[in-house]
Protein backbone atom coordinates (compact mmCIF):
# COMPACT_ATOMS: atom_id res chain seq x y z
CA UNK A 1 0.00 0.00 0.00
CA UNK A 2 1.56 3.52 -0.62
CA UNK A 3 -0.90 5.27 2.08
CA UNK A 4 -2.75 4.82 5.18
CA UNK A 5 -5.63 6.72 6.52
CA UNK A 6 -5.29 8.29 10.42
CA UNK A 7 -8.53 7.95 11.93
CA UNK A 8 -6.68 7.53 15.54
CA UNK A 9 -6.05 11.56 15.29
CA UNK A 10 -10.16 12.67 15.10
CA UNK A 11 -9.62 11.38 19.38
CA UNK A 12 -6.12 13.47 19.53
CA UNK A 13 -3.30 14.32 17.37
CA UNK A 14 -0.62 12.71 18.25
CA UNK A 15 2.75 14.90 19.20
CA UNK A 16 4.37 16.16 16.24
CA UNK A 17 7.83 13.69 16.93
CA UNK A 18 5.22 10.94 16.43
CA UNK A 19 4.44 12.56 13.28
CA UNK A 20 7.76 12.76 12.31
CA UNK A 21 8.68 9.20 13.36
CA UNK A 22 5.91 8.37 11.00
CA UNK A 23 7.76 10.05 7.81
CA UNK A 24 11.16 8.34 8.88
CA UNK A 25 9.67 5.03 8.94
CA UNK A 26 7.82 4.85 5.09
CA UNK A 27 9.17 4.81 2.02
CA UNK A 28 9.58 7.94 -0.61
CA UNK A 29 5.82 7.96 -1.85
CA UNK A 30 4.29 6.82 0.75
CA UNK A 31 1.37 9.27 1.99
CA UNK A 32 -0.60 9.49 5.31
CA UNK A 33 -4.40 11.21 5.14
CA UNK A 34 -5.20 12.76 8.60
CA UNK A 35 -8.25 13.39 9.98
CA UNK A 36 -8.46 16.39 11.78
CA UNK A 37 -9.08 16.64 15.28
CA UNK A 38 -12.45 16.67 16.60
CA UNK A 39 -12.08 19.27 18.98
CA UNK A 40 -10.52 21.81 16.54
CA UNK A 41 -14.38 22.05 14.53
CA UNK A 42 -16.71 20.68 17.22
CA UNK A 43 -20.01 22.62 18.56
CA UNK A 44 -19.58 25.16 15.35
CA UNK A 45 -16.89 26.07 16.22
CA UNK A 46 -13.20 26.77 14.61
CA UNK A 47 -10.04 26.69 16.61
CA UNK A 48 -6.94 25.68 16.32
CA UNK A 49 -6.95 24.55 13.18
CA UNK A 50 -3.37 26.24 12.76
CA UNK A 51 -1.71 24.95 15.23
CA UNK A 52 -2.92 21.56 14.03
CA UNK A 53 -1.96 22.07 10.32
CA UNK A 54 1.56 22.64 12.29
CA UNK A 55 1.50 19.73 13.85
CA UNK A 56 0.23 17.79 11.17
CA UNK A 57 2.76 19.21 8.41
CA UNK A 58 5.49 17.17 10.30
CA UNK A 59 5.10 14.26 8.54
CA UNK A 60 6.42 16.42 5.30
CA UNK A 61 6.76 15.02 1.77
CA UNK A 62 4.11 12.02 3.47
CA UNK A 63 1.39 14.28 4.28
CA UNK A 64 -1.37 13.34 2.18
CA UNK A 65 -4.93 15.21 2.56
CA UNK A 66 -6.36 15.91 5.80
CA UNK A 67 -10.00 15.22 6.28
CA UNK A 68 -12.38 17.30 8.10
CA UNK A 69 -15.48 15.86 9.81
CA UNK A 70 -18.17 18.14 9.65
CA UNK A 71 -20.76 16.47 11.67
CA UNK A 72 -23.18 19.55 12.23
CA UNK A 73 -26.23 20.64 9.94
CA UNK A 74 -25.19 23.57 7.29
CA UNK A 75 -24.39 26.26 8.78
CA UNK A 76 -22.60 28.93 6.30
CA UNK A 77 -20.91 31.26 9.13
CA UNK A 78 -18.78 27.99 10.32
CA UNK A 79 -17.88 27.43 6.63
CA UNK A 80 -16.16 30.61 5.75
CA UNK A 81 -14.62 30.52 9.13
CA UNK A 82 -13.00 27.09 8.76
CA UNK A 83 -12.01 27.97 5.07
CA UNK A 84 -10.53 31.46 6.00
CA UNK A 85 -8.02 28.88 8.61
CA UNK A 86 -7.55 26.16 6.28
CA UNK A 87 -3.53 26.56 5.05
CA UNK A 88 -3.88 27.00 1.72
CA UNK A 89 -0.69 24.71 0.97
CA UNK A 90 -2.15 21.80 2.18
CA UNK A 91 -4.46 19.41 0.77
CA UNK A 92 -7.78 19.56 2.58
CA UNK A 93 -11.51 17.29 2.29
CA UNK A 94 -14.72 17.90 4.11
CA UNK A 95 -16.21 14.86 5.11
CA UNK A 96 -20.18 16.16 5.77
CA UNK A 97 -21.95 14.15 7.80
CA UNK A 98 -25.46 15.86 7.59
CA UNK A 99 -27.49 16.15 4.26
CA UNK A 100 -28.15 19.55 4.53
CA UNK A 101 -24.67 20.48 3.40
CA UNK A 102 -25.15 19.02 -0.19
CA UNK A 103 -25.65 21.63 -1.97
CA UNK A 104 -23.83 23.41 -5.28
CA UNK A 105 -23.50 26.50 -3.72
CA UNK A 106 -21.21 24.91 -0.94
CA UNK A 107 -19.48 22.80 -3.98
CA UNK A 108 -18.84 26.08 -5.61
CA UNK A 109 -16.78 27.60 -1.98
CA UNK A 110 -15.18 24.66 -1.75
CA UNK A 111 -14.23 24.92 -5.24
CA UNK A 112 -12.76 28.13 -4.99
CA UNK A 113 -10.59 27.24 -1.97
CA UNK A 114 -9.19 24.06 -3.62
CA UNK A 115 -10.83 22.02 -1.04
CA UNK A 116 -12.46 18.64 -1.83
CA UNK A 117 -15.85 16.90 -0.56
CA UNK A 118 -15.16 13.71 0.52
CA UNK A 119 -16.75 10.93 -1.99
CA UNK A 120 -16.92 13.37 -4.57
CA UNK A 121 -15.62 12.75 -8.26
CA UNK A 122 -16.17 16.80 -9.56
CA UNK A 123 -14.30 19.55 -9.07
CA UNK A 124 -11.32 21.22 -9.68
CA UNK A 125 -8.96 20.10 -7.14
CA UNK A 126 -6.10 18.30 -8.18
CA UNK A 127 -7.22 15.24 -5.80
CA UNK A 128 -10.13 13.33 -4.91
CA UNK A 129 -10.51 11.80 -1.35
CA UNK A 130 -12.82 8.47 -1.34
CA UNK A 131 -13.59 6.60 1.41
CA UNK A 132 -15.15 2.96 0.62
CA UNK A 133 -17.45 2.37 4.11
CA UNK A 134 -19.89 -0.41 2.69
CA UNK A 135 -18.40 -4.09 2.98
CA UNK A 136 -18.55 -6.63 1.68
CA UNK A 137 -17.65 -5.96 -1.52
CA UNK A 138 -17.64 -8.23 -4.72
CA UNK A 139 -15.51 -8.55 -7.78
CA UNK A 140 -17.87 -6.59 -9.36
CA UNK A 141 -17.93 -3.89 -6.98
CA UNK A 142 -14.44 -3.96 -6.64
CA UNK A 143 -14.84 -3.23 -10.91
CA UNK A 144 -16.98 -0.56 -10.81
CA UNK A 145 -14.70 1.23 -7.94
CA UNK A 146 -11.71 0.87 -10.19
CA UNK A 147 -13.53 2.25 -13.02
CA UNK A 148 -14.20 5.06 -10.87
CA UNK A 149 -10.62 5.63 -9.99
CA UNK A 150 -9.55 5.25 -13.45
CA UNK A 151 -11.84 7.96 -14.69
CA UNK A 152 -10.37 10.29 -11.74
CA UNK A 153 -6.71 9.33 -12.58
CA UNK A 154 -7.38 9.91 -16.94
CA UNK A 155 -8.95 13.33 -15.45
CA UNK A 156 -5.11 14.34 -13.83
CA UNK A 157 -6.23 13.48 -10.12
CA UNK A 158 -4.22 11.76 -7.19
CA UNK A 159 -6.87 9.38 -5.83
CA UNK A 160 -6.59 8.29 -1.86
CA UNK A 161 -9.54 5.54 -1.27
CA UNK A 162 -9.62 3.92 1.96
CA UNK A 163 -11.68 1.01 2.72
CA UNK A 164 -13.73 0.50 6.02
CA UNK A 165 -11.59 -1.47 8.06
CA UNK A 166 -13.63 -1.85 11.96
CA UNK A 167 -15.29 -4.82 11.53
CA UNK A 168 -13.24 -7.16 10.08
CA UNK A 169 -10.12 -7.66 8.46
CA UNK A 170 -11.26 -7.56 5.16
CA UNK A 171 -9.74 -3.81 3.99
CA UNK A 172 -6.04 -4.84 3.03
CA UNK A 173 -7.61 -7.84 0.47
CA UNK A 174 -9.84 -5.43 -0.89
CA UNK A 175 -7.30 -2.55 -0.77
CA UNK A 176 -4.67 -5.21 -2.64
CA UNK A 177 -7.81 -6.21 -5.58
CA UNK A 178 -8.45 -2.75 -6.14
CA UNK A 179 -4.91 -1.62 -6.69
CA UNK A 180 -4.40 -4.97 -9.17
CA UNK A 181 -7.50 -3.76 -11.08
CA UNK A 182 -6.34 -0.25 -11.65
CA UNK A 183 -2.44 -0.89 -12.22
CA UNK A 184 -4.35 -3.56 -14.29
CA UNK A 185 -6.14 -0.92 -16.87
CA UNK A 186 -3.31 1.35 -16.51
CA UNK A 187 -0.73 -1.42 -17.63
CA UNK A 188 1.56 -1.61 -14.98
Amino acid sequence: MNTVELNSTFRRLPAEDQFERWAEQTEPGFKFAVTLARRVTSFGRVEGVDAAAKTISRLGDRLGPVRIKVLQARDDGFLRLLLDSLEPTMRWALDFRHESWLDEEIDARLEERGVVRVDAEHGEADFSYLRLRNPPYSEDDLSAEAARIEALLTAGKDVFAYFRHEDEPTAPRYAERLLQLVSGSRGG
